[in-house]
């Protein structure tokens, strides 16, 4: 559960070793101006460092495993985070305790009341990303669903969902300077969309499209409404397919001789590089 600081002129032993968390870490976190660095660990907390005098500033905490967080661009201290307490949280380093929390398993128990205290497969959130205009984010879950967020103020709310994997959601990774998404899974493969209909609109209201989506779907006797139809499933489909085969782990894009690449980690020792159309 230690930080490494490495140098990548002379990648020998690390510069210094943090000791900041206690449990085994899964995610870090740099902020835009490198002044902070985030670390969710198994306990559930977030410690955060201050680059600078390399210190703990502060402690934020999920109930359960904390899989992922993110700092936002062009919003200087404020983050996300997600975990497998099905909690997405908005913090402000300011703040001991989070500005917004979402729980998953309720927004499915609204969305579908006869499904109430039923979920078979729970939606453990197991990551994020954030664009790079800092209001909006996704987040990947176990359930297989893509639920994409939208930051307004001090709260957020949902601005859309699809079905994005057979399986769990393993990564979700905005590109930059864009509105698409690129996504991994249990299922073995990267998939990229592209929502920027759907959210491109920086003076559009929070959750407008899902709202829009809502208002349009056939209700049911009951006054409820269609679930397929208010989530809008069918007509959002990835642009891109990639099958690895291998459950992925972690996913990263890049440019390699001019062209947009992405990177997939799996169980395996090995990294492989898929093309990805300009």
């Amino acid at each position: 559960a230690a930080l490494l600081l490495l140098d990548a002129r002379a990648l020998g032993e690390p510069v210094e070793r943090l000791q900041v968390n206690e449990e085994e870490i899964n995610c870090l976190a740099l902020d835009e101006a490198g002044g902070f660095l985030a670390a969710a660990d198994d306990s559930g907390a977030i410690k955060v460092v201050d680059v600078a005098s390399k210190k703990a500033c502060r402690a934020l905490r999920h109930s359960n495993i904390c899989s992922s967080v993110a700092f936002r661009p062009q919003r200087p201290q404020s983050l996300v985070s997600c975990g497998l307490d099905m909690q997405v949280m908005l913090w402000n380093l300011q703040k001991a305790r989070p500005l917004w929390t979402t729980n998953l398993q309720e927004c499915e128990a609204e969305d579908n009341p006869q499904s109430a205290g039923q979920l078979f497969n729970p939606p453990l959130a197991h990551s994020l990303s954030v664009a790079s205009c800092g209001n909006i984010f996704g987040c990947g879950a176990q359930d297989g669903k893509v639920r994409i967020f939208r930051v307004t103020g001090v709260k957020f709310e949902r601005e859309l969902e699809f079905k994005g994997h057979s399986l769990g959601v393993s990564q979700v990774l905005f590109m930059p300077e864009t509105y698409r998404l690129l996504t991994g899974g249990n299922d073995g493969k990267v998939l990229l969309w592209d929502v920027s209909s759907d959210v491109g609109k920086q003076q559009k209201s929070p959750a407008k499209s899902l709202h829009r989506r809502k208002a349009q779907a056939p209700a049911r006797k009951d006054g409820k409404l269609n679930k397929a139809a208010s989530n809008d499933h069918a007509k959002i489909l990835p642009k891109l397919t990639i099958e690895h085969g291998e459950k992925v782990n972690w996913l990263t894009c890049t440019e390699i001789k001019g062209s947009r690449r992405v990177l997939v980690a799996d169980q395996s020792s090995s990294i492989s590089v898929y093309p990805l159309p300009e």
